[in-house]
């Protein structure tokens, strides 16, 4: 029976990829250590996904382990000889890398080394997914020619109608500590990639989203949101008034792209993963959407000033994966998506 190994396994991604890989009836090994509670709290906490996937499938199987942990990780790949190893563990946050820069670096930068090594040692025929993030191109989106619409920004260049592509340049940019780490991370992924011929993979998400999300301020932009909404609580608009645009793309999503690189693996590529236009929004538009669902106004207020490397928008290019994946797609819409979060903070409130 087949193997993966999923990092960050009670995260967003790593329980989608757990959920639909154990549905195909694979043996699924899940690393997790329930870090975001440290990093963000008691709202960051994710046990309760692990005690889900655990009570749902007999085929997932749990590990306490920390990333950073070189000894026990190089023993886990020696131990488990994964066929796919999918890295979705990460400190996720611009915010708190500026405060806390060793654990970021550990977490994002050093763990992903200790998880490339350990398999080129032992376990070299595995495909290697890593989770990378849109923050590698640091701020130089924002040099793009845009136009203010009424209710969001949107480019003004022609060759960027169909969004960022994977050849956009990532220097000469401000990337945050956090998009730092990540680069470092992505490249070093590439890198076993094309000097060693093993097969990886780096996707550079968008907004990542869907149902399992614990949204906190510091991430997680839609289920934050609709958590405020939900709740009550007041929710903060970090400069260019509201109108800076994600394109959302569900978990799901995600984990489907994932089977379908295991399928037909390469060495070294690089995608962009996002919702494309179609997925598109801006803090505004969500607003009244998840407005409509709730029947409740959002509570806001309007902070005149952006978070530092920020995106006034950022839409991906998905032209590279459906050229190189044409049975991949996007399942699921805008407003499928605004359904499941609703959907899922409700129960979550009620339980």
């Amino acid at each position: 029976m087949r193997k993966l190994l999923v990092t960050g396994s009670s995260g967003l991604i790593g329980s989608e990829v757990v959920d639909y890989f154990c549905k195909e009836g694979w043996q699924v090994y899940g690393i997790d250590n329930n870090q975001r509670a440290d990093f963000f709290g008691i709202a960051g906490d994710t046990r309760w996904n692990q005690q889900r996937l655990l009570a749902k499938y007999q085929n997932f199987h749990h590990i306490e382990l920390d990333i950073r942990d070189r000894t026990n990780i190089l023993l886990c790949i020696q131990q488990l000889q994964p066929d796919l190893l999918v890295h979705t563990a990460a400190q996720p946050s611009h915010d708190l890398a500026a405060t806390r820069p060793f654990d970021d670096f550990d977490v994002n930068a050093v763990g992903t080394l200790n998880l490339l090594e350990a398999c080129r040692q032992y376990m070299p025929e595995v495909v290697f997914v890593h989770m990378s993030t849109n923050k590698v191109y640091g701020d130089r989106p924002n040099t793009i020619s845009l136009k203010e619409l009424k209710t969001r920004w949107d480019y003004d260049d022609p060759a960027y109608q169909n969004g960022i592509a994977e050849d956009f340049a990532i220097d000469k940019s401000k990337h945050s500590l956090f998009g730092a780490s990540k680069v470092a991370a992505d490249v070093m992924v590439q890198e076993y990639g094309r000097y060693f011929g093993m097969k990886t993979c780096c996707l550079r998400g968008g907004c990542l989203t869907g149902p399992n999300h614990s949204g906190v301020e510091l991430h997680g932009f839609l289920s934050y949101l609709i958590k405020c909404n939900i709740e009550g609580k007041l929710y903060r608009i970090y400069g260019y008034q509201g109108k800076q645009v994600r394109d959302n793309i569900h978990s799901y999503d995600v984990a489907r792209f994932i089977h379908a690189f295991w399928e037909n693996p390469r060495c070294a590529a690089v995608y962009n993963l996002g919702g494309g236009r179609q997925n598109s929004c801006s803090i505004l538009e969500a607003f009244d959407r998840i407005a409509a669902l709730s029947g409740q106004p959002m509570q806001y207020e309007y902070v005149d000033k952006n978070r530092d490397g920020d995106h006034i928008c950022y839409i991906s290019n998905l032209s590279k994966m459906q050229n190189d994946y044409p049975e991949w797609r996007i399942t699921q819409s805008l407003d499928a998506i605004f359904e499941s979060i609703f959907q899922s903070w409700v129960q979550r409130n009620q339980a």
